[in-house]
């Protein structure tokens, strides 16, 4: 939301970069008697299924079209991006009540449950995944035999114009740095800005190289040998996915209407991230939960070595890479000063 998201998408909307299509219409709520279960609501396509319908009696899932639409849902659970859960009201949560599940995750999932706040600041996400960006290329082996020029090949030549970039100007800024050359390079070089439809210009041939978080490309990377991923040893930005609890009683964050209930968090449900069988159906899709190390690797152990190289990293690199916390509202207008002065 804010620079991250919204308001550069809809700058770069009146520019013609990226498409206009209608958000998806919210989608059905599963059986008849959705009003007496719990719902968790989460982007249709952006939440493991296989993860769902393990919700325990009394719940059930429900896909909707955008995370606006979650945000102010009456759901008693929220799934959430980052980005999206930290421009929320912390007002408009309740701590997330689950602190045995979070104290069994790597320590560097410790901020992101706490938004970003300080350290003692209550719990208020439960962070079920985790991905960096990469730079994804088609038919381009020569670029991926130079990855350890890492993020420095987004400005190569053979680019220019071929390049889809993050449609959050905060994350193609973070790639290069913030400098006002850098950035200027980069901008000359993209042919749009949106990762979400990006796999579709890279996939046709429109575009040889994009940014995008791993999640997404790593289920076409077994069967799609065109395709290269780099993921520089520099480290790169993450993006999170977490589980939220709206505040019982408070209006929704986005609009009006009462969101929240008050209802515990299923922690048998949480517990499930550990189960073997589901955690390897999650890594085969590309999420990635933040458990120690020694939980991952056995699971990986049967998965091309790439692949998990990239779904697990180094603990070098993953060091080296690096949240994005909310803004304060100055360096949001700095930044975005900084953005519109390297438009080409």
């Amino acid at each position: 939301m804010g620079f991250g998201e919204a308001l550069s998408r809809r700058q770069l909307l009146r520019l013609g970069l990226i498409s206009g299509a209608a958000v998806a219409a919210p989608g059905l709520l599963a059986g008849c008697n959705r009003d007496k279960n719990q719902l968790l609501a989460a982007v249709e396509g952006q939440f493991p299924q296989a993860w769902s319908q393990q919700l325990p009696a009394g719940w059930q899932a429900s896909w909707l079209g955008d995370p606006e639409a979650v945000a102010r849902s009456k759901a008693a659970l929220w799934a959430l991006s980052d980005g999206w859960a930290s421009a929320l009201p912390r007002q408009h949560l309740q701590p997330i009540g689950v602190e045995a599940e979070l104290r069994r995750l790597a320590p560097w999932a410790g901020p992101v449950s706490r938004l970003f706040a300080p350290e003692g600041s209550p719990a208020l996400a439960f962070p079920w995944a985790f991905s960096p960006w990469v730079l994804v290329l088609r038919n381009r082996p020569d670029l991926a035999q130079r990855r350890a020029e890492g993020w420095e090949l987004l400005l190569d030549p053979s680019l220019k114009g071929q390049l889809v970039l993050p449609s959050s100007p905060r994350v193609a800024m973070a790639l290069l740095g913030n400098g006002l050359e850098p950035l200027m390079a980069l901008r000359r070089q993209a042919l749009a800005y949106d990762e979400r439809d990006g796999l579709n210009l890279l996939l046709s041939g429109e575009a040889q190289a994009l940014v995008t978080p791993l999640q997404r490309v790593i289920p076409l990377l077994r069967r799609d040998q065109r395709l290269q991923v780099v993921l520089p040893a520099t480290g790169a930005p993450l993006t999170w996915q977490l589980l939220l609890q709206p505040a019982p009683g408070v209006s929704g964050s986005v609009a009006g209407s009462s969101a929240g209930s008050g209802a515990p968090l299923p922690a048998a449900w949480i517990q499930k991230l550990w189960d073997r069988s589901l955690l390897e159906g999650l890594l085969l899709k590309g999420w990635v939960p933040p458990l120690p190390r020694a939980v991952i690797e056995p699971v990986l152990r049967g998965f091309p070595e790439p692949v998990a190289q990239l779904l697990l990293p180094s603990d070098g690199v993953l060091e080296r890479c690096w949240s994005l916390p909310p803004f304060a509202p100055e360096a949001r207008l700095a930044l975005q000063t900084l953005w519109d002065a390297a438009a080409p």
